[in-house]
């Protein structure tokens, strides 16, 4: 009876000492977890009304909402009379070794989160990064993913495409094509220009607005270079780049236009 009579006292004593305490701890414990939530919540919503991509907002909402959530631990702790001091630091060494252990792939982190705020480009976009061209299929977490013109997949570290040089093809929607054609110098240029431009406004690929182009670029001794500028789409560029010379090569032999032919000079010797 004495044992008991003093395992009550030394009850009566812990819930008079620690009693409020933890009461107090488990009420700030639950309403922290629904603040945490209803924050989380919160920022999806921002993020999905900023259109970010999914898996970003998945990645960046389970951070938050971790972080939150080992803060009210530790506060709950140190309302409960534990030592939080030694929380903290190991915390804080943990920290420090992911982050030295995943430097790479944060910077990669952050260069995606770059990517997807400030959009430079988007996917099915025609893009130039660190000496690759292609189309983004996907831009992930960690890296971008190109479709290239001969059908490759080409991986591209975000922190190499947010820190280097982004050329975005498909911006303005339509893209110029650049193309060079030389000519005897012995046409008659307009005619030349005439149906180099009929083969360009007869094309449905190439757009009329903004109007193709044809511009004498170059004078040589037996030739005339071209400059040939027809716009289209992105999705045409390659059709348009391989297949207008070739039509506008037709169109000169069958009116008449000459192509260059070098001159030689032969120096005979006499006795």
């Amino acid at each position: 009876m004495e044992n008991l009579s003093s395992i009550f006292e030394s009850i009566k004593t812990i819930i008079a000492t620690y009693g409020l305490k933890i009461i107090g701890a488990i009420l700030f414990f639950i309403i922290g977890l629904w603040i945490i939530n209803a924050i989380t919540r919160l920022i999806i919503k921002l993020m999905s009304h900023k259109k970010l991509d999914a898996s970003l907002q998945s990645f960046l909402s389970s951070i938050i909402s971790v972080g939150l959530k080992v803060l009210l631990l530790v506060s709950v702790a140190g309302m409960i009379g534990i030592e939080t001091t030694s929380f903290v630091a190991v915390i804080g060494a943990l920290g420090l070794a992911v982050g030295l252990a995943l430097q790479g792939s944060l910077a990669n982190f952050a260069g995606g989160v770059l990517i997807l705020l400030f959009k430079p480009f988007k996917a099915g976009d025609l893009i130039e990064s660190n000496g690759q061209t292609g189309i983004v299929q996907e831009i992930q977490i960690f890296n971008t993913i190109l479709l290239t013109p001969d059908n490759k997949t080409t991986i591209i570290a975000n922190a190499m495409v947010s820190n280097g040089i982004i050329v975005n093809l498909s911006k303005h929607g339509n893209l110029r094509v650049d193309l060079t054609a030389s000519v005897a110098s012995d046409n008659d240029m307009d005619k030349v220009r005439s149906v180099i431009m009929n083969v360009l406004n007869s094309d449905d690929k190439i757009l009329k607005d903004p109007a193709p182009a044809v511009y004498v670029s170059k004078l040589g001794g037996y030739f005339t270079e071209l400059a040939i500028r027809p716009y289209t789409s992105v999705a045409n560029y390659w059709d348009v780049y391989f297949n207008t010379l070739e039509k506008i090569q037709q169109a000169c032999a069958a009116n008449g236009i000459t192509s260059p032919v070098p001159s030689q000079m032969l120096i005979t010797k006499t006795t």
